[in-house]
């Protein structure tokens, strides 16, 4: 760093973000990224965005912001739609965290929790994962700080049903509870639902995983209109033109092709349980995913070295080098081509031989 870079973030560990090589040769299936082009009506409308770009955007996302109203049956001031989602929980940390609500979230999640609260000067608690990597609801019950939870988590993939979700929300009525659903589209339960019950809760959401527009950079927070309020005060005093038009159309685009949705995400389902399957036969071991990825290890091989072996043959996963985790990896759910080419580079790193089913 610079000797001009402020003392303030000198101890600031940065978020690692998996690896975006250029190269259209290797099989990647280390970011999550949906492996389905966007809906071809998203294409259209943000074709149709990009000719007037001379102009400012919408500030309101006002169109976006009705359709997802309507589709999921809340007011419009009951949303925010963002850069990504990260924004999103970025702009919770600001707004709701303070040294008298410090955040808490688990000790093995979503890697920008910490950073967000480090990057805002926030203290926070790590709360351990169960031996199985399941979240302790009790852990959670009254402890009257900010809540952040990924559910599903990543990178574990488990999920909590609403009710647990609910339960935790009850137990803490005067501290905020923020529920991260990157990847709530393909098996879990949404808790967006709750947000006319509870006036502290948020749930994030994002078009980059299940509707195809990781390249777009489309987020939301749905939750009271207060809390939207505040996140809306926290935007307007950052980057109030935060979503460009041609995202803005994109998403649009996105929300209206419902069928494409829906049969991307089957897909994905469908190649998630084949994926597993055929791991579970070369002796693999999994966590119960509700996500687009699968987070699995094997006895006989480190997760390190798997990851690196898959590398050098032209395969990305994700390894994280945490040390509950270490042995294992992250894999994103691909095309049922994609999955076989993994298939057949496990197979003969492992060195047996295998019936190609």
């Amino acid at each position: 760093m610079s000797r001009f870079f402020s003392e303030r973030y000198s101890a600031l560990t940065p978020y690692t973000p998996g690896e975006q090589p250029k190269s259209q040769k290797l099989v990647k299936l280390n970011t999550n990224e949906s492996p389905y082009k966007p809906s071809p009506l998203a294409v259209e409308y943000a074709a149709k965005a990009a000719e007037d770009l001379q102009l400012y955007c919408d500030i309101g996302c006002t169109k976006l912001t009705e359709a997802l109203a309507e589709k999921y049956g809340v007011g419009r001031e009951n949303i925010l739609f963002t850069n990504g989602s990260d924004e999103a929980l970025n702009f919770a940390f600001m707004a709701f965290c303070d040294s008298d609500h410090p955040a808490v979230f688990p000790d093995i999640t979503y890697g920008f929790y910490p950073v967000f609260a480090q990057l805002n000067g926030i203290p926070y608690q790590e709360i351990p994962l169960n031996a199985d990597f399941t979240i302790d609801v009790d852990d959670y019950c009254g402890v009257n700080k900010t809540i952040f939870l990924a559910n599903p988590n990543a990178p574990t993939g488990i999920a909590l049903p609403p009710g647990d979700i609910e339960t935790i929300i009850k137990s803490n009525p005067d501290s905020i509870v923020v529920v991260d659903e990157a990847y709530v589209d393909f098996g879990a339960e949404s808790a967006v639902g709750l947000i006319d019950t509870y006036d502290n809760l948020l749930v994030t959401q994002t078009f980059s995983k299940s509707r195809s527009l990781a390249g777009g950079r489309l987020g939301m927070a749905i939750g009271n209109a207060s809390l939207i309020q505040d996140l809306n005060t926290v935007k307007f005093s950052t980057n109030p033109y935060n979503v460009n038009s041609m995202t803005q159309a994109a998403g649009l685009g996105a929300l209206m092709d419902d069928e494409y949705f829906r049969h991307n995400c089957a897909e994905i389902i469908k190649n998630r349980s084949y994926l597993i399957d055929e791991l579970s036969i070369l002796g693999f071991t999994a966590t119960d995913s509700s996500t687009n990825f699968i987070f699995a290890k094997h006895p006989a091989i480190g997760g390190e070295e798997l990851y690196l072996k898959l590398k050098d043959r032209g395969v990305l996963i994700r390894h994280f080098t945490i040390d509950r985790i270490r042995d294992f990896n992250r894999i994103t759910v691909g095309t049922r081509e994609q999955i076989d080419i993994l298939l057949d580079n496990i197979r003969d790193i492992l060195g047996g031989t295998y019936e190609n089913r």
